[in-house]
């Protein structure tokens, strides 16, 4: 498979997952506004910096408050992280992979790029009803994410679109529980109260998996939370299921067997996997639930580095065995 074609499938969906994360945590948080009352209600800062743009948010809005996180989020063509300019790179990917994905999947591509378009020329509408709109894209994000499963071959293209996937996943789970633990709770007083319980099923909600959550575990408690979103090996968007499922796709494009490593990508990722599968959650908050998020999301930044350095750069990464 030629680099430029895999970078694009790769990129696609990173997109294409993004654009539903952003809808998933924006329709969490507008819904938790109607059920947290008082001052605790208007926090909308914390969006910005789970999908990393705080900077960029902070250059270029004086005030944090709903409609214009909505608009930066969903509408803003500057801001290269909302939904819109995510389904944009999104098409622009496809349209340079047509010969490889199905028609069924570009034109939903196509659509759904439209239809976003269109509803961003408005935002007053999106601000009025952001629940509905959110919904639109989520569901439009997983109709094409199951016409990739159901109809492309499970070939290295499609290994890619879910190698992809899988880590914009990853690193977005991250993030959400980084945002939680550090900038949600007004001060420790609110720790174990109906506060801190509504919060923990938002983030729950915000990656789907409340019901699996309650299904499993039953009552909201915090441990079980986080241990549910970062160590699950059943639930589709811990961490730890979305990287190990990474590392077999990882590993079934190059040949490599799982447990040894020809390249810094199978090295970054496998090592991450390692360490994920022999902590325990009493370890993640003995050593801080902050700082072990924290270096996780340094090690996938050195991982999404080495996945570019070793598939889609002009210049081959260094093959670490002939190193040793």
């Amino acid at each position: 498979m030629l680099s430029t074609d895999a970078d694009s499938m790769y990129w696609l969906s990173r997109y294409l997952e993004r654009t539903g994360n952003i809808a998933r945590f924006l329709d969490v948080n507008w819904h938790l506004t109607l059920d947290v009352p008082g001052e605790y209600s208007e926090q909308w800062k914390p969006l910005v910096i789970t999908t990393g743009d705080r900077e960029d948010f902070e250059a270029r809005y004086l005030e944090e408050n709903k409609e214009n996180v909505i608009y930066f989020l969903t509408a803003d063509q500057n801001n290269p992280n909302s939904i819109l300019s995510c389904l944009r790179m999104v098409r622009h990917n496809a349209m340079r992979i047509r010969d490889i994905i199905p028609t069924e999947m570009w034109e939903a591509i196509n659509v759904f790029y439209h239809y976003v378009q269109d509803a961003c020329k408005n935002p007053q509408l999106i601000l009025k009803e952001p629940d509905a709109f959110c919904a639109e894209v989520k569901w439009r994000n997983l109709t094409i994410g199951g016409i990739g499963w159901d109809i492309m071959g499970h070939d290295e293209a499609w290994r890619f679109f879910q190698l992809g996937r899988l880590l914009e996943r990853a690193d977005k789970t991250s993030r959400i529980l980084d945002v939680k633990y550090f900038m949600l709770l007004p001060s420790l007083n609110h720790v174990g109260t109906t506060l801190d319980t509504v919060q923990w099923a938002a983030l729950l909600k915000a990656v789907g998996g409340f019901q699996a959550f309650r299904h499993t575990h039953g009552r909201i408690v915090p441990q079980k939370v986080a241990d549910f979103m970062i160590l699950d090996h059943d639930f589709p968007r811990s961490i730890l299921y979305c990287l190990t499922q990474a590392q077999h796709c990882l590993h079934d494009i190059t040949g490599t067997r799982i447990g040894y490593f020809t390249n810094p990508a199978e090295l970054q990722l496998g090592q991450i996997c390692a360490g994920l599968s022999y902590h325990t959650i009493d370890e993640i908050f003995e050593q801080g639930l902050h700082d072990f998020v924290d270096d996780l999301q340094m090690r996938l930044n050195v991982l999404g580095k080495a996945v570019f350095e070793t598939f889609f750069s002009r210049i081959p990464a260094v093959d670490q065995t002939q190193e040793q």
